[in-house]
């Protein structure tokens, strides 16, 4: 990530304010933040939600529920220096989102670190 350019922008909590404080910052791709939007009326509250949580916690690990896996050759190599691969997380038969996340992000050398999660791609259409 050294563009001066930087795509990425906050993603809201579905539903409003997470009971528990995210681990990680959640960010979206901005050509994907209208479709951000409408995950609660495309997947419902309570899968927004799981998802949201997965990821606002515990990106890396296993969701107990959903279908996740890494996706392979160039849409699955890590975005930046301490990325993880591109990990795919279905979310029902008609959604599916691709994201990474990062234990220590800067956005400048120097910078202060986060944990962030980048949602790079949202898909609602059928496979």
């Amino acid at each position: 990530m050294d563009s001066a350019y930087n795509p990425m922008e906050p993603a809201r909590s579905p539903g409003g304010k997470p009971l528990e404080k995210p681990k990680y910052r959640v960010l979206v791709h901005r050509k994907y933040a209208a479709a951000w939007e409408q995950i609660v009326e495309r997947v419902g509250l309570k899968q927004a939600r799981q998802f949201w949580n997965h990821i606002a916690q515990s990106p890396g690990s296993k969701d107990p529920i959903a279908n996740t896996c890494f996706l392979r050759g160039k849409a699955g190599a890590p975005k930046g220096k301490g990325f993880s691969k591109t990990i795919h997380y279905e979310l029902s038969s008609m959604a599916r989102i691709n994201y990474q996340y990062c234990d220590a992000y800067q956005t400048k050398p120097g910078g202060d670190v986060h944990r962030v999660v980048f949602i790079l791609s949202i898909d609602y259409s059928s496979h």
